[in-house]
């Protein structure tokens, strides 16, 4: 039996707070197929609720960016989704 549950790549020791409950939940999603969350970092702006949006295509699916507080965090996803349907993925995953 062929399980069709995406994979979440846990390789940092650091995350922004929420963003792995969320992702749990993005991996679940049909036709995606691995969540790296990577790079973490500050902005200076302040971004008080979580937020997680699509940035630019790369090969194989999209850059992500999550943001809460003045951090940020790039969030790599590999899916076979149309960017449309991945960010109504997205929002179902953040509600």
């Amino acid at each position: 039996m062929k399980n069709d549950r995406g994979r979440l790549v846990l390789t940092h020791s650091t995350y922004i707070p929420g963003l792995i409950s969320i992702l749990e939940k993005l991996v679940q999603i049909e036709g995606i197929q691995t969540v790296t969350p990577a790079v973490i970092g500050s902005v200076r702006s302040h971004s008080p609720q979580f937020k997680l949006k699509i940035s630019v295509p790369i090969r194989g699916g999209f850059k992500a960016i999550a943001r809460q507080g003045k951090s940020v965090q790039e969030v790599f996803i590999l899916t076979t989704l149309e960017q449309e349907q991945l960010e109504s993925a997205i929002a179902q995953c953040l509600k």
